[in-house]
Formats: structure tokens, sequence, C-alpha cells
């Protein structure tokens, strides 16, 4: 259930469970707290989190668990997101929705992100959304600052293209660890636009964000979501899996070694999720699911 996410990054869980939602699934601080227990006990030790989640208040509802538990810091690895600047009552100096890769700015979400999370450092930290506006050596510069004074152990990014992590690396004197994009079997455009060549040849395990599209691939009514289900309800029969767990087997067999992020506060579908890293996917089976996705069969 663990994997070196990069030569030189941590290990993190095979699956990690997202915060994006945490907000919404009302749960106070007890049931934070036993809802994190349960992700551990399952072997999913990575949380996925982002300065924004929460219109910015999801990381101080975790932080508050974390404040009557500190023992399970030491459990787990807390991955956050910055560089997104929303328009809200919580942010009256926006005036409008943009992205900031400034110094200031990445420094300013990282400080925020330790005091609401109630931790001394950050296992990971990306920049959340390219931002045409960065100025690379700035933003490298502030990475290894905060690297070097022990607030963040590794940096990442997150849906950057391979020419924007290039970019950034050629700045930064420590790895980029991950990048994480979106991907599924309704959306495999990863595979195809080289992003996933690009973390094979940097030994880099993708976070996979939203891998049931967004829970549309089981209710959307497309012609394509309808020929991926079926083939998914097939292949349940064969392996003796739910269409969830064979989703995820289907992005497991991918060789970039790629980290699928939960956004559910179910632990059941936790549980379900984890048995999809036993399921083996034959070759043909994986084309067949491709094939029912992209509507055509390989030349």
């Amino acid at each position: 259930m663990r994997i070196k996410i990069h030569p030189q990054g941590p290990e993190f869980s095979k699956i990690s469970v997202g915060l994006w939602r945490l907000n919404e699934w009302e749960m106070n601080t007890s049931g934070i707290i036993d809802y994190i227990e349960k992700c551990l006990e399952s072997g999913i030790t990575t949380f996925d989190h982002a300065d924004i989640y929460g219109n910015y208040g999801n990381e101080e509802q975790f932080g508050k668990a974390l404040k009557e538990r500190p023992d399970i810091r030491e459990k787990m690895e807390i991955a956050t997101k910055c560089n997104i600047c929303l328009t809200t009552p919580n942010r009256p100096e926006h005036s409008i929705q943009h992205y900031n890769t400034t110094s200031e700015h990445i420094t300013f979400s990282v400080e925020s992100s330790l005091k609401k999370l109630n931790t001394d450092y950050l296992d990971l930290v990306m920049i959340h959304r390219p931002d045409p506006l960065m100025d690379a050596s700035e933003t490298a510069d502030c990475f290894l600052e905060l690297v070097s004074q022990g607030k963040i152990k590794h940096v990442g990014v997150s849906n950057f293209t391979p020419s924007q992590f290039d970019l950034l690396q050629s700045k930064l004197d420590v790895p980029i660890v991950t990048n994480q994009v979106e991907c599924s079997l309704l959306h495999v455009e990863p595979i195809y636009d080289g992003t996933f060549d690009q973390a094979q040849k940097l030994n880099t395990s993708p976070m996979i964000w939203s891998p049931f599209a967004g829970g549309r691939l089981f209710h959307e009514e497309s012609e394509q979501a309808h020929r991926v289900r079926h083939i998914c309800h097939q292949l349940s029969e064969k392996y003796d899996a739910g269409i969830d767990q064979i989703a995820l087997a289907w992005l497991f067999k991918l060789p970039s070694n790629p980290i699928p992020v939960l956004g559910t506060g179910n632990t059941d579908r936790i549980k379900s999720a984890v048995k999809s890293c036993s399921i083996d996917l034959e070759r043909q089976d994986w084309f067949k699911l491709l094939e029912a996705s992209r509507g055509h069969g390989v030349a």
C-alpha cells in the first residue's frame, strides 16, 4: 500500500484521500478523527489538501483534529496546494479570481497552512494551477528557502503541462516529486499529451484527481460513459469486483504508478477502493476499457 513517489521523494500510500469536500461531510472534530483513524487502518496515510478548499476553511477543520490527536500526525503525510486566489469574503483583497506564484504569496500560503493544520511541517506543497505570470526563478527560490527552513519537505505541481513542469524544474535544486493531474476512464488525455511519459522518464508518480470523473463514471448519460460502464460491468464479473474497483485497477496498470486521490468521506468506499490495489487487469481487458473510453480501437 506504499510507494516511493520519486527516488528523492517521500513514501506515500498507494491511494490518497482528498479533503476538497470536507466541509460538506458534516463531521465534527471527533468525526474527523474517526475518519482519519479508519483511513490509517485501511493503509491510506496520505491526505490531500489545498488552501482554498472549503472556502479557505477545510485545513482548519482538519487541523482541529490534529490538535486533539497530535500523535496521529507522524502516521500520515500531508500534501497541500496553493496559488489559486478566490473571490470570497474570506479574502476581501481579491477583486477577481486569479493565480499568484510570487514568493510573498507562496510564503503566506504555506505559513497559513502550517498554522491551520496545526503542524510544524508539510510533507508536500504543490502549485495548484499553472500561472501565466509565474517567474520560475522567484517561485523556485521561494520553495528552496521553505525547504531549507524545514517548513516543507518536498515540492510538487498540479495541472502542469510537461513544458511548464520542465521550466520550474530547471530553476530548482530539488526535484519536483509529482504532478497532480486529472485522469479517469472518461478523461484519458494525460496518457497522450506527454504528462505520463514525462512521469516515467523522471520516475515520478503522478497524483490523480477525479479518478471517477467526479462521479460521472457512475451516472452520466453520455455515450462514452455508457460504453465504459458496459465494459466495467463485464469485467466486474470476471474479477469479482465493483466498477469503482475496476476503474481504479485500470489506473494502477499505468506504468507511471499513479496515486488516485479519492474525495469521499465514506469509509466503506475507501475500504472498497483499497481492494482495487490487488486487482491486476489483463492487458487486453485494459485495452477494452481504453477502447470504450475513446470510442474506437487502437490502429
